[in-house]
């Protein structure tokens, strides 16, 4: 159990992923002392998804800086409202206006790669007739859309170990957008083909988060980890006095 006399890192991963994006920081964070959690979410509609990562926010004692990464951005905006989370960190990721839905956001502007590349594929679901959609990328196209930065066998193996994401959390608005009350920080993925990079910096601007731009792919965790490192134990700094 993480220790209650400092900020605990969560690490909320995205889309098409899991919490194995994040293993290139985890590593960096603990060795710099600092306590870790990387749940793995659902990735089934945003609703529940950030019902679920406040579940686990809400079980750590003491305060907690939430990272997001791309659709975990849009998760942490919404868990970001429990009492204990002290700041937010948002890593080419949606920054949801309350009442706003990713789909709505990435509308205001041009489609990136991702668009032509995805992947529907119907799911059941338990208790109803009609099934879900998954939404995944094409694995042909995920190494050059997602990973074009990270080493070439790494990103073969991301893309047929994709978590999908039901198309039911593109559709979800954000009841709640934690930036609003508390200090955020954001890293744009400048050459990122996952998420237009003007997304993010729309999202950003709009909260006043404290912004960096990195020269990087979408999985910026993964090709440039002491660039994101760097990002948390800032907003780690801020929140401990």
């Amino acid at each position: 159990m993480p220790s209650s006399d400092k900020p605990t890192v969560v690490l909320v991963h995205g889309a098409f992923a899991d919490a194995s994006s994040y293993a290139e920081v985890i590593p960096r964070l603990i060795a710099r002392g600092l306590d870790v959690v990387a749940p793995a979410v659902p990735n089934r509609s945003l609703i529940g998804d950030a019902a679920y990562v406040a579940s686990v926010v809400r079980q750590i004692p003491g305060p907690v800086v939430l990272v997001g990464h791309s659709y975990g951005g849009a998760v942490i905006t919404v868990a970001g409202t429990e009492d204990n989370v002290e700041a937010l960190v948002y890593l080419a990721g949606y920054a949801l206006e309350k009442g706003e839905s990713l789909g709505e956001l990435q509308g205001r502007f041009p489609d990136s790669d991702l668009a032509a590349a995805l992947v529907y594929t119907p799911f059941p679901i338990e208790g109803s007739a009609a099934p879900g959609t998954d939404v995944s990328v094409r694995t042909d196209k995920f190494p050059a859309i997602f990973a074009a930065d990270v080493d070439p066998e790494l990103a073969a193996v991301l893309a047929v170990s994709q978590r999908p994401l039901a198309a039911q959390a593109f559709a979800d608005a954000a009841p709640e957008a934690a930036w609003k009350t508390k200090p955020s920080w954001g890293l744009v993925a400048s050459s990122d083909h996952t998420i237009n990079p003007d997304v993010e910096r729309y999202g950003y601007q709009r909260a006043g988060m404290t912004t960096v731009e990195v020269d990087s792919s979408h999985l910026v965790m993964l090709a440039h980890p002491e660039r994101v490192v760097d990002l948390i134990e800032e907003a780690v700094r801020a929140v401990s006095g």
